[in-house]
């Protein structure tokens, strides 16, 4: 490797952001990363976890070769023996219990790792379990249930056209913080103020006064897990204020009168006392909403681990769509991505539409969404004896401990089975309990595409980036290792090359863009497709394909300046593919072929959110918080982000501290249904009376885990508080905010 300075472009694969970096390197060592003022979609933003990357590929702790746990002693193996291990191990579970009696759980950085992401998808259809969890439903599950439903696809989500709209409402969301989450938009900071300095108006509505309510107009406190109830009462308002504009979707939307029946009943009066907003603000935001030129409703975690997950992320689309502000400039809008986007496909229109519920978890009989059960239900899944108990478990890049309700059960449950199996980086809270662990490569020894994250990006662009440096010798790529125990499933052995796999992977995709009557390339040989993309491997080749099919591609000839992968290598800054257009209704994948206002299996949940108005509010419920320097549990073991006073910490109104005898850099002892935790306290009246809040992810005081910076700082584990019994019914997620807690001080 040459020893002379070179700069390197890539995307940070850290959050939703995907900013874009220029990384200084010499050999083998990063000498410095900064932001890439040349990228076309970030323009040299960047925060602190960009230069992290360092600090992240440098880790001491970070694995670099397998590990093979025998009772309490782990031991660093070859690659050879750990897939041997692995096949003595998981083969005679399968024979003997069937696939079922195998469950995969995805974390959330695999969404992150372009390798784990697509190759995951051949290790799931060859297992064929219906044991299959992630992180979706402590995440982002309602909205995709809400968009699956209205639109016809889950990842048809609008995004707010924020660079455009002269009003943004945001509900249970910081993205100053987060950077955007289902909403792919860095610098946000820069946005809002941009917004406020052209004369519009940003309103935040949230528990907290956030980084991003201190940068908004204006800001309301809301009691948590009320969304739902103050959006039934804008959208009551507009009805009875004959507010209602749809605009140009008019003749794409089906519903809005059974919308109208069922909002009826909620007028601001009704809901003021119980989501804590006053009357008149309800109807000031609807009227706002309703006359600015252009406006978007936006809602995120806040607004979809709660109890009315789904109901809260279906409303915030009704209102976009009521005032007129779904598909136009400055509303919100549909991506149009490069690759892998399923609306994108064809002529649209129409389509299949979404199906939830085709099976049901063994022992509660939580009904299956996208393909997945809700992760609350892994722990009593993996501990009930009985036909398709989980007796083996692979998780990909996930830390579930840590990240699902009932971490203390699900370790337990994790320590009785017979395999378990973790693609990870790290030995962390889950996968201590692992008996094999597969490392995967640094993130700069690997090449990078945000396939997800630019089917919810503010702007069209396309980026990919080649790895800085070489995987290290005899280190497999991420998704030759998925594919090794994909055929060890498939009961090749442990021994079998993974490049027939592949083969077969970018076989079985080529044939089916040829066979698709959507495809542009329909009707064309796979021969000469195949023969196209070699000779490209792994994960270049899907998504060259993925490139050259999609709606800038060249088909293969038939548009010859069309995007290939080959285009992006030649454009390392990414390819800026223009604003959000209007997408209405070649977007649409429903049966009907229309937006579905109404769909039934939400409106019948209305009824459950009616019957909370007037019910008393607990003393004391508990939220999350969004931190910069953290993304849920995976960013805890680098120094450079870890740096300062601790983080883990309660925030508590001073009011209520004084009720309580809290005092200022004291403990509190916190205590739900469930669980019962100890933690600092910090006082602030930007937490609202009555409302406490814990951030996610911390807890890193595991026996057996190997995190030495991580357990310096451990902080507790917010999810023991999580009851595993509460779930959005429509979309299995657990509800994370609006806890019920007592609150003592700790002597």
């Amino acid at each position: 490797m040459s020893t002379d300075a070179a700069t390197h472009y890539r995307t940070c694969p850290l959050c939703e952001a995907t900013c874009g970096l220029a990384i200084t390197t010499r050999g083998r060592t990063v000498e410095a990363i900064r932001g890439d003022e040349a990228d076309v979609f970030s323009h040299g933003y960047i925060c602190p976890k960009g230069p992290a990357l360092k600090d992240l590929d440098a880790d001491p702790d970070r694995l670099r070769a397998p590990q093979i746990r025998r009772g309490d002693t782990w031991t660093t193996v070859g690659w050879d023996e750990a897939f041997a291990e692995i096949d003595r191990r998981l083969s005679p579970i399968l024979a003997t219990h069937g696939r079922n009696a195998v469950g995969v759980y995805l974390g959330n950085p695999s969404v992150h790792n372009t390798a784990l992401s697509l190759y995951s998808r051949a290790l799931l259809r060859v297992l064929g379990s219906r044991s299959v969890f992630s992180a979706s439903t402590v995440d982002q599950m309602p909205k995709q249930v809400a968009a699956g439903l209205m639109f016809g696809t889950g990842l048809s989500v609008p995004v707010p056209d924020v660079d455009r709209t002269d009003y943004l409402l945001i509900l249970g969301a910081d993205p100053l913080v987060s950077n955007g989450s289902l909403m792919t938009a860095p610098d946000m900071k820069g946005r809002l103020r941009a917004i406020r300095a052209r004369g519009g108006t940003v309103v935040v509505i949230d528990p907290r006064r956030s980084k991003t309510a201190e940068e908004a107009t204006r800001h309301h406190f809301i009691r948590p897990g009320t969304d739902a109830l103050l959006l039934l009462a804008i959208v009551q308002t507009l009805f009875s204020e004959d507010r209602v504009r749809l605009g140009a979707a008019a003749p794409h939307v089906t519903g809005v009168e059974r919308v109208r029946e069922v909002a009826a009943p909620f007028t601001p009066e009704r809901v003021a006392s119980h989501c804590g907003i006053p009357a008149d603000a309800v109807r000031q935001l609807a009227r706002e909403l309703a006359a600015a030129t252009s406006a978007a409703v936006y809602g995120r975690i806040g607004t979809c681990t709660q109890d009315f997950g789904t109901l809260a992320s279906w409303l915030v689309d009704v209102v976009n769509t009521l005032t007129g502000n779904l598909d136009r400039p400055g509303g919100a809008m549909f991506p149009k991505a490069a690759a892998g986007q399923t609306n994108s496909r064809g002529a649209g229109g129409r389509g299949k539409g979404i199906r939830l519920g085709r099976h049901v978890s063994r022992v509660r009989g939580l009904p299956e969404v996208f393909g997945e059960l809700p992760v609350a239900a892994l722990p009593e899944e993996i501990e009930t004896a009985g036909d398709g108990q989980i007796r083996a478990l692979i998780t990909v890049a996930g830390n579930p401990v840590l990240s699902t309700p009932g971490g203390a059960r699900l370790a337990r449950a994790l320590a009785q089975l017979e395999c378990m199996v973790s693609f990870d980086i790290y030995r962390n809270e889950t996968t201590r309990h692992a008996h094999v662990i597969l490392p995967g490569l640094s993130a700069l020894e690997q090449s990078h595409y945000d396939v997800a994250f630019t089917q919810l990006a503010i702007r069209n662009f396309a980026r990919y980036s080649p790895p800085v440096f070489p995987p290290p010798p005899g280190h497999p790529r991420d998704w030759e290792s998925v594919l090794r125990v994909t055929a060890i499933v498939a009961g090749q052995g442990p021994g079998a090359d993974p490049a027939p796999l592949d083969d077969l992977v970018a076989t079985q995709q080529v044939e089916a863009a040829c066979g698709a009557s959507d495809s542009p390339i329909q009707g064309r040989d796979p021969a000469e497709i195949l023969a196209a993309l070699a000779p490209r491997r792994g994960p270049e080749r899907l998504l060259d394909l993925m490139l050259r099919t999609g709606p800038y591609g060249d088909a293969f000839g038939k548009h010859p300046d069309g995007l290939t992968l080959a285009v992006l290598e030649a454009n390392p800054h990414g390819v800026d593919l223009g604003p959000l257009a209007p997408r209405l209704p070649e977007v649409l994948r429903t049966p009907s072929g229309k937006i579905e206002l109404a769909p039934e299996a939400i409106v019948a949940d209305v009824a459950r959110a009616a019957e909370r108005v007037g019910t008393p509010a607990p003393a004391f419920v508990l939220v999350g918080r969004r931190q910069l320097r953290s993304n849920n549990s995976w960013m805890h073991n680098v120094r450079s982000l870890m740096s300062g006073k601790p983080r883990c910490t309660m925030l508590v109104h001073p009011d209520d501290a004084a009720r309580l005898s809290l005092a200022a850099d004291g403990r509190a002892r916190v205590r739900s249904r469930v669980g019962t935790v100890d933690i600092p306290v910090e006082l602030t009246d930007a937490i609202m009376p009555g409302v406490v809040s814990i951030p996610h992810g911390w807890g890193h005081d595991a026996d057996g885990a190997q995190l030495g910076v991580a357990a310096a700082q451990p902080g507790v584990n917010t999810n023991l508080l999580a009851d595993h019994d509460r779930l959005d019914p429509l979309s299995g997620t657990s509800v994370l905010n609006g806890i019920p807690v007592a609150i003592e001080p700790v002597a």
